[in-house]
């Protein structure tokens, strides 16, 4: 099973390459295919977000319940397949409504990660699964790291240059998926295909039908709404509160980036050998506390940088839950539940972001009547609050 552990883990970073590699030429082309003066091309920018992030709501538990039933090698594959070609027609592109068209494709074909996840479920143990997860994380987070400098290096080559990279990369790991990826769904885990549980009404409420499991679906949720905290206006609260150029904000998000790699990629093995699952999320809900309300208040920048890859040490949460979770959901149901995970996550991105941004632009304004960009990371450390209230709720059974 290493070899289709990598398969996985690869599949993972180059669809975060695959989204982030794009960002950096965004602006320019929004500008060239619309028209947009730059403050309109962020609008319809984020409109392609949302709409992306939409696409993954809806179509994450779908891809995980035919997975369910008819295995993960086939949704994969086809995934990678249709995501290698969306690439290409966003590279030809010539209009607005064509990048709108690619994004919502994109968005579908990305909801993968209920099915990627639901592999790594197949092949671990009950024990493995907290940690594998952290490998998970730490894989799309290598990604994301990796693929805005790239795609700024590409962008030497033109605007449309870097999705014909992401369309190579994208081939290039489904080509070695079909060689090296075996089917994880056997007859003792495959599970019917129900139209009434492949949506994400129907889905969210059969996985919740425990208490305990809605507890922590609730706990999984609120801690990736606060979490989007970071790339919602990390690049506006540091250059507004320390003046950073560009340089330095990449320079730390990068170092950020990598200490959660290691943390979920490594660290993550340690702790739940101390503290055990639950004390596991306990630390981490209460160290993304503290970290919170040291990004809220510090006004020294030299410190901030310094101390910035530190606060990624509390990124543990989501694995845990996410391994929890697993540990208590029937074999034949594990492309449902990463589904619901995954509808979760898309659901967080849809709101964190934006929320975050208005309170930033409320208390950072010249006629803020409190000047505090620090603002949204006390709103962060509030639902950081809110996850221990309902966590510490949630039955002891569930370690």
């Amino acid at each position: 099973m290493r070899l289709t552990l990598t398969f996985i883990l690869l599949t993972t970073m180059i669809d975060a390459i695959g989204i982030s590699l794009i960002l950096p030429i965004m602006p320019t082309l929004l500008r060239d295919v619309g028209g947009f003066a730059l403050a309109n091309a962020a609008f319809w920018g984020s409109l392609l977000t949302a709409v992306f992030a939409a696409m993954q709501f809806f179509f994450g538990p779908l891809l995980g319940a035919l997975s369910d039933r008819f295995g993960r090698r086939p949704i994969l594959l086809i995934s990678l397949a249709v995501m290698a070609l969306d690439y290409i027609v966003m590279a030809l592109a010539h209009t607005y409504w064509l990048l709108l068209l690619g994004r919502i494709i994109g968005g579908i074909t990305a909801a993968t990660p209920a099915t990627t996840a639901a592999v790594m479920a197949d092949i671990s143990t009950p024990e493995e699964k907290a940690v594998r997860f952290g490998l998970f994380g730490a894989a799309f987070g290598i990604g994301f790291i990796l693929g805005p400098p790239l795609g700024g290096l590409l962008a030497d080559f033109g605007t449309r240059a870097p999705f014909y990279a992401a369309a190579v990369l994208v081939g290039a790991t489904g080509v070695l998926g079909y060689f090296v990826m075996p089917e994880t769904v056997t007859d003792k885990n495959r599970r019917a295909f129900s139209w009434r549980r492949a949506n994400p009404i129907g889905a969210f409420r059969s996985v919740t039908l425990n208490p305990a499991m809605r507890k922590l679906l609730i706990v999984f949720f609120v801690y990736q709404v606060a979490f989007w905290v970071y790339p919602a206006i990390w690049a506006f609260y540091t250059e507004e509160r320390f003046g950073w150029s560009p340089k330095v904000i990449g320079l730390s998000l990068g170092a950020f980036g990598i200490m959660m790699a290691i943390v979920q990629g490594g660290l993550i093995r340690i702790y739940l050998k101390w503290f055990g699952d639950r004390g596991t999320v306990i630390y981490g809900i209460v160290f993304n506390a503290i970290a919170f309300l040291f990004l809220a208040l510090v006004t020294n920048g030299t410190l901030a940088l310094l101390l910035t890859p530190l606060t990624a040490l509390g990124a543990v949460v989501t694995p845990a839950i996410q391994g929890m979770m697993s540990k208590k959901t029937p074999d034949d149901s594990q492309g449902e539940l990463q589904g619901v995970l995954a509808s979760s996550n898309a659901l967080a991105m849809g709101i964190g972001p934006p929320m975050m941004a208005y309170v930033f632009a409320k208390f950072a304004a010249d006629d803020a009547p409190v000047y505090f960009p620090g603002a949204p990371f006390l709103v962060s450390m509030a639902l950081m609050g809110v996850c221990m209230m309902i966590y510490l709720r949630a039955p002891k059974s569930l370690n």
